[in-house]
């Protein structure tokens, strides 16, 4: 049995505070009720864990992860990229909040070897349709592939291939539903740019997108499909997801289904084999200092290593690489900080009739069980 090993990982916000420690930050001014400064979320990082010094090198955010990418060395590397990567100033009106990166900081994305960034989600086109068409432009030139958004709603609904090593083909698929707070105006149209946008989980949504995935695969493609859902905090399961992610499965054949929206990690579910992350957490953003959802421990982070039979798509093994956010970077956790996010995780994770342990001879991570 040969096996593919994907990456995957929940939001990725380098925009606001980060991109302030950048080499080349955007305009600092933001439009929201009471933060008027991005470089207010670099003082919050600041007085939780000290100062940081400025301007970081590009590939700062990542910290203590790039050993481990380079040591557990997947096949293919996913991420919900959570900002706008452009210097518009067109943000868009009566959202509450507006991320954006300086284009000339996008090696920051390519310091972790990213195969492709999901564009599907409710912060893509925060400095509107100019921020968007800068996004797209910017990653392209910076051999980013991207999946979930585009120029009209085929290129949004265009999945990303990729070949591996000619043994088979992992096709990526993105949308984005309106639970996560996305405004139904960004839902892209035939010559209107936008996000591939997921109305409702009903079944005719269901098997109108089975269509779309049968018309694009090839025998032996192994399917990942990515949906940015869901609220962001707590850790219910809402029955039309696991309904909608389970018939991905059953009318698609899809091999993984790559949930993201929630700020903390949520449960996962082995199905039929298959593999579906309900919520995958934040992976990098600017919340360290923020006040209010203490409980839900989002300083602690995970990065999901899947190994997949080639042939089948099945689950072989998947390990979560736990990571804490300090300073505006990844930095390995403490003991007792893994143990936490064990029980925790394993708590939600029983639902589904799995756990979760310490993966053996390994100091920080864990694995489904």
């Amino acid at each position: 049995m040969k096996s593919v090993r994907i990456f995957l990982a929940g939001d990725v916000m380098t925009g606001r505070g980060v991109d302030q420690i950048l080499p080349t930050p955007c305009d600092p001014r933001l439009h929201e009720s009471h933060v008027r400064d991005a470089t207010r979320y670099v003082a919050l990082a600041e007085a939780a864990h000290g100062l940081i010094p400025r301007p970081v090198d590009l590939a700062y955010p990542w910290g203590d992860s790039l050993v481990e990418l380079e040591r557990l060395d997947p096949d293919i590397r996913i991420v919900n990229l959570e900002t706008a990567v452009t210097t518009s100033d067109d943000y868009w009106p009566g959202k509450g909040i507006h991320y954006r990166m300086h284009p000339a900081n996008v090696g920051c994305l390519s310091a972790a070897g990213l195969d492709c960034c999901v564009l599907a989600n409710n912060h893509v086109l925060d400095w509107g349709y100019r921020g968007l068409a800068e996004t797209l432009s910017t990653l392209d030139s910076a051999g980013l592939r991207h999946a979930g958004a585009g120029t009209d709603v085929a290129a949004a609904a265009t999945p990303v291939a990729k070949e591996l090593d000619g043994s088979c083909r992992v096709l990526l698929f993105a949308w984005c539903s309106p639970t996560s707070g996305l405004p139904a105006a960004w839902a892209a149209e035939p010559g209107r740019a936008g996000v591939n946008y997921l109305a409702d989980l009903t079944e005719a949504t269901l098997r109108r997108i089975a269509g779309e995935i049968e018309a694009r695969r090839r025998p032996g493609d192994i399917v990942i499909v990515s949906i940015h859902w869901g609220g962001n905090w707590g850790y219910d399961i809402d029955d039309a997801q696991r309904r909608f992610a389970r018939g991905l499965i059953d009318e698609a054949g899809v091999a993984v289904v790559h949930g993201h929206s929630s700020h903390h990690p949520r449960a996962a579910e082995v199905y039929r084999g298959r593999l579906i992350l309900y919520g995958c957490g934040d992976l990098l953003s600017d919340y360290e200092g923020i006040r209010g959802y203490e409980s839900y421990r989002d300083d602690l982070v995970l990065m999901y290593f899947a190994d997949l039979d080639s042939g089948t798509g099945c689950l072989s093994k998947l390990r979560l690489l736990p990571f804490q956010l300090r300073k505006l970077r990844l930095n390995y956790p403490e003991p007792e900080d893994v143990s936490w996010l064990r029980d925790r995780l394993s708590r939600e994770y029983a639902r589904f009739g799995h756990c979760v342990r310490h993966e053996p001879g390994e100091d920080a991570m864990l694995s489904l069980a």
